[in-house]
């Protein structure tokens, strides 16, 4: 892995980019930009451009900067989000599916998008309609972050298999995962946070050409570090960005703390 000091400049960990900006709403900027210009790429060698939203306290810089950039083809876009609390109602200040409502859905005009209903039904059958519906669309670019414990989606330490034969599943959240739920201050207490949810798996977020990852703040240091020089394991499920030819990770000065010198 190469080192620089500079905001600004690229770093690489096996196939993994890694850019480091001066600040969160640099980094959001710089990550939004890098998505506008692969949604352009995309759209014109596609008929629709399917892409697959994260949530989280990690996204908001990212999205906010996006979808200000109202000269994107959005009327092409098909979007889909990564994972859902089971049992959460749709209207919890902590619902992912509120999330991107007024994060995304509701500042810009997407062609469709399909939410994961995690307060409706069994959720075994919404797994199975999930995945039949990311079959169809093939999602050709993914916006994501790394949760404070290495997972990808609801992908933690204990629930990540790097050849998960099912392509949306439900698992059980560990502590770390839902502690950090309460740290970002979507709940008030740890009581409080679901304790499974819909996740897409590993396998799928890997099947997507272009990943861009969005990790900001001085709580995803550590996990940065251990991300780039950890061995790939599920023990920290990120490692695994490290073999993908089409990752890139946006980082801001806090969360690059304990890699850049």
């Amino acid at each position: 892995m190469m080192h620089s000091t500079e905001p600004g400049s690229f770093l690489r960990a096996g196939k993994l980019i890694i850019h480091v900006s001066a600040s969160r709403e640099a980094m959001g900027e710089a990550a939004a930009s890098e998505a506008a210009n692969r949604i352009r790429a995309l759209a014109a060698e596609h008929e629709t451009v399917p892409v697959i939203f994260a949530t989280g306290e990690s996204q908001l810089s990212t999205l906010r900067a996006l979808t200000a950039k109202t000269d994107l083809p959005w009327n092409r876009i098909v979007g889909f989000h990564m994972d859902e609390y089971i049992g959460l109602p749709e209207n919890h200040p902590a619902s992912f599916r509120r999330y991107l409502r007024e994060n995304l859905v509701q500042r810009v005009s997407l062609l469709r998008f399909y939410e994961i209903a995690g307060s409706d039904g069994n959720p075994r059958d919404i797994c199975r309609e999930y995945a039949d519906l990311l079959r169809a669309h093939k999602p050709l670019l993914c916006l994501l972050g790394i949760g404070e414990n290495g997972h990808l989606a609801f992908n933690d330490p204990g629930e990540a298999d790097f050849s998960d034969p099912e392509d949306v599943k439900v698992v059980s959240l560990d502590q770390a995962c839902r502690q950090q739920q309460v740290n970002e201050g979507w709940f008030s207490d740890l009581s409080e946070v679901p304790r499974t949810a819909v996740t897409l798996t590993i396998p799928t977020l890997l099947r997507v050409p272009t990943l861009i990852a969005s990790v900001p703040g001085v709580r995803k240091a550590h996990i940065v570090k251990r991300t780039l020089e950890e061995p790939v394991s599920t023990r920290c499920p990120s490692t695994i960005l490290r073999t993908h030819p089409g990752a890139i990770a946006f980082l801001d000065r806090e969360s690059a703390a304990e890699i850049v010198p």
